[in-house]
């Protein structure tokens, strides 16, 4: 039962080898023997989740569920019903949410059973996940952090304690701690998933889903967008490869360039065109990122939130926003010439590979007590990639490519334009045939555990 994945869960509840209320207990109890190692979870709905899976199974014909009794982790970052969405931070309102976000009706509607929400950083803005209650580690190795800001999403799959879980993504959110964990971690492109008001970063940020399959994540994604995507192996593809970092301060060690060249190798195995290709990013480009990160929040701080409580890091962050706004950096027309260029880049080119991280992980400690330029900077060396892909709205997919000689786990981003979504799931499914990866790290799942 844990370990198994969302696609069996679902099909063993719906044909009546299973019970929603035993794939639940079974998880719970596993979230309560590891989670305080990890941390990716700031609240666990053990009660409600029972109650709610108590329901599915007194549902008599449960064919039309796809998600029947699978347990999911929701990022503390939407609003479940009843419960309070503290989004990392002690200055955010206490008063439960009366209604579920769009994403969150839409998976339970198709029988996903909220187990709990899942640990991140203060609002979201940074690249790991610690609030005033805990800190979300890596399960390939507790020292260092699960990433951020979906990381305790990225622990808690990684962990087997969910084998589906949301996550955002403005400048990485997922497929940083994607990496971190050694998951699959998709952002999809512009408006493919749905939103609310004032959560969208000016438009950086899409919602998206983290597991340790590419039909597990079709899956979810699938439900939460409202329409069929599938992992279809594909033909011949013609696949750029790229270490060239963005910021010349922050290039990948040896660690990431042997994992990208073990990706293009396998690609190349599976029968791809691979070559070398590098897209052209200006030096400017960075700056830009930058001004929309700390602009975003800014423009869309939440009206309940109590500034004189938020951590000494983000109340620079909010004032350096306000600033970048007043000057006009975060500059939408810059914005929209990268993504012609990098609409360009893809004219003859069907993928790009690129890394997610430069180097390992950063240490699990408590970020959110550091200065501002502390987190700022270590953020920029660690994941200088993906903010590239969400300046220009484009689907991009994290892939583990295996395990660094640090324990962390190594991993990669598949990049496509618009509407590539179903492109990268199908190009990971294959690449999990030629170059499989371990779903969780090892003595975490018994390997002789029955599927359901």
């Amino acid at each position: 039962m844990i370990g198994a994945t969302a696609v069996e869960i679902a099909a063993a509840v719906r044909e009546g080898r299973t019970t929603a209320r035993e794939v639940i207990t079974a998880h719970l109890a596993h979230i309560d023997r590891v989670d305080p190692r990890y941390g990716a979870f700031r609240r666990v709905r053990a009660a409600e989740a029972l109650a709610e899976a108590d329901a599915i199974d007194q549902q008599v014909d449960k064919s039309s569920l796809p998600l029947a009794g699978v347990p999911v982790a929701i990022k503390d970052h939407v609003d479940v019903r009843g419960e309070v969405r503290a989004d990392g931070s002690l200055a955010t309102s206490r008063e439960p949410a009366t209604d579920d976000h769009p994403l969150v009706a839409r998976w339970r509607a198709a029988g996903a059973i909220v187990v709990g929400l899942t640990r991140v950083p203060e609002l979201c803005i940074f690249p790991t996940s610690d609030d005033p209650e805990g800190i979300a580690r890596s399960p390939w190795n507790t020292r260092m952090s699960a990433g951020g800001s979906s990381g305790g999403a990225g622990a808690a799959v990684a962990a087997a304690m969910v084998p589906l879980a949301h996550g955002s993504d403005g400048m990485g959110s997922i497929r940083i701690p994607a990496a971190c964990c050694g998951v699959l971690g998709l952002k999809p492109g512009g408006g493919v998933t749905p939103h609310v008001d004032g959560e969208g970063w000016l438009g950086l940020s899409e919602h998206g889903v983290l597991a340790t399959t590419a039909d597990d994540v079709a899956l979810g994604l699938s439900v939460m967008a409202n329409r069929d995507f599938t992992p279809e192996r594909p033909g011949r593809l013609r696949i750029a490869v790229s270490s060239r970092t963005p910021v010349v301060f922050a290039p990948p060690d040896a660690e990431t360039v042997a994992g990208l060249h073990r990706v293009g190798r396998a690609l190349g195995l599976a029968g791809h065109s691979t070559f070398a290709r590098h897209p052209r990013v200006p030096v400017s480009l960075q700056t830009l990122a930058g001004a929309f990160w700390v602009g975003s929040v800014a423009a869309e701080l939440p009206a309940n939130v109590d500034e004189s409580l938020l951590q000494p890091r983000t109340r620079t962050h909010v004032a350096l926003g306000r600033a970048a706004l007043r000057a006009g950096l975060a500059d939408q027309k810059q914005r929209d010439r990268w993504r012609d260029r990098a609409l360009a880049f893809f004219d003859d080119v069907d993928l790009l590979v690129v890394p997610v991280l430069a180097r390992p992980p950063a240490a699990a400690e408590s970020w959110s007590t550091k200065p501002w330029w502390t987190n700022a900077q270590m953020s920029t060396r660690v994941a200088p990639y993906p903010n590239l892909w969400n300046l220009a709205s484009f689907p991009a997919l994290a892939v583990p490519a295996g395990v660094r000689a640090d324990g962390a786990p190594a991993s990669v981003q598949l990049v496509g334009p618009p509407g590539a979504e179903d492109l990268l799931l199908g190009t990971a499914a294959q690449l999990a045939e030629v170059l499989p990866w371990e779903r969780h790290p090892d003595g975490m799942v018994s390997r002789t555990a029955e599927r359901p």
